[in-house]
């Protein structure tokens, strides 16, 4: 009876082995030109079970019965579907290219033609210039590179003089002059402002990334680590590549606009303000047989002001500002008034009561106890009446904390001659 079950044991672990292996499929996956596709997704049809490809390609799956259909899928290839049954042993499953595949993904910029983003050594931030321009409120490269890179930081400064307009920017904390950028895999000249008014990198001289125009730009990669090492010293803190159209027989035309709808943002009231817009027009032509070819971008763009802050609240005129007013307005100068002048120009101020009117021209300014009683009539407090007699508001005298006005046209012209 013993030998009976031993025998019924074997035979069953027999069978039970016959049916794993059979239920097991092998294979290798690569691409048209045989090269081994790694992390592509193989997995039974109608069921969970699943697996990926290995570095080299092969990948092992169990499946619940034969015949089944296996499916392949990977990010950049056409998904691809197969039936197995007990003689599929050994598959060699070759993915063909999808129209969605990463034509773009070799770097002007990297020490090897055939390395990628994922290969390189270190991180690179490859990003679509043209699909965020259109997508995105951003108008500017640095307002683009602020809004997507996280190594790279860029602010609006205020009250700063030509740094009003030439944005320095840092990747990693650095300063300007130690990010490398290159077009197309060529340096880019720097700025001829030396950032000298305690701004983000005070004492440095950057590059003007927003002199060029985002129309003429298909991508721009971002190596955010350093590498010094490969293009000097001015790289230390990373290098920003601008990788430009090539596009030609295509006229592409852009309009942005918009405003800034703000309410109690520190002690500003709401409103509009920060209105701005944006028009740019991009055109190639081919060059020759050889696929050289010219690129033209024209970009015109205005800002109007963001401010921040109430209407001034201080002391602005004194009585003695309205008598210079009216003696200025009468053909003289300011800089020769005399106190007789003052005592005249004085007399031509509404706001003043008749009193202080009265005493004023009654004062014999020869005498000097009469110029100091002058010089007291007249330090009084004119703000209202001055205001108005000179067509003025409070808001006129607002410090203006926030993004200054700008107004820029820009062309850009690029030539491969092949």
């Amino acid at each position: 009876m013993k030998k009976d079950i031993k025998s019924y044991m074997l035979i069953m672990s027999i069978l039970l082995s016959t049916w794993l292996i059979a239920q097991q499929t092998n294979g290798v996956v690569t691409d048209s030109n045989g090269i081994p596709l790694a992390f592509v997704e193989v997995f039974e049809e109608n069921t969970t079970h699943g697996t990926l490809s290995t570095d080299d390609g092969s990948f092992t799956i169990n499946t619940s019965s034969l015949p089944v259909r296996l499916h392949f899928k990977a990010l950049g290839f056409a998904s691809q579907s197969i039936m197995i049954d007990q003689d599929s042993t050994n598959l060699s499953i070759v993915m063909q290219e999808s129209e969605l595949s990463f034509n773009e993904v070799v770097l002007v910029g990297s020490r090897n033609r055939n390395r990628t983003v994922v290969d390189t050594p270190v991180p690179i931030d490859v990003i679509d210039v043209q699909s965020l321009s259109n997508n995105s409120p951003q108008t500017s490269v640095n307002e683009i590179l602020n809004y997507v890179a996280p190594s790279f930081t860029s602010q609006p400064q205020t009250v700063s003089d030509g740094t009003d307009h030439i944005d320095p920017a840092s990747l990693r904390g650095l300063g300007p002059d130690q990010i490398l950028v290159l077009i197309n895999g060529k340096r880019r000249h720097t700025s001829a402002l030396i950032n000298v008014n305690g701004t983000v990198g005070a004492g440095s001289v950057g590059t003007d990334l927003n002199s060029i125009p985002t129309a003429a730009i298909q991508r721009i990669e971002v190596l955010r680590d350093g590498a010094a090492a490969q293009y000097g010293s001015d790289a230390i803190a990373g290098v920003i590549n601008i990788v430009l159209k090539k596009d030609t027989g295509s006229l592409a035309l852009n309009y942005t606009t918009g405003a800034h709808l703000s309410a109690n943002a520190n002690q500003f009231e709401g409103g509009i303000d920060g209105q701005r817009f944006k028009l740019d027009a991009n055109y190639g032509l081919a060059l020759g047989s050889k696929g050289g070819y010219i690129n033209f971008t024209g970009e015109l763009s205005s800002r109007t002001p963001a401010l921040r802050n109430k209407d001034y609240s201080g002391d602005i005129f004194r009585a003695y500002h309205g008598a210079e007013r009216l003696f200025a307005a009468s053909g003289g100068s300011v800089a020769t008034m005399n106190l007789q002048d003052y005592q005249n120009a004085a007399a031509g101020l509404t706001y003043l009561s008749p009193e202080s009117q009265e005493t004023i021209a009654g004062l014999n300014v020869d005498l000097d106890s009469d110029i100091e009683t002058l010089r007291g009539l007249l330090d009084v407090d004119a703000d209202e009446g001055e205001l108005a007699a000179r067509g003025l508001t409070r808001k006129d005298f607002r410090f203006k904390v926030g993004t200054s006005e700008l107004n820029e046209g820009k062309f850009f012209e690029y030539c491969i001659d092949l």
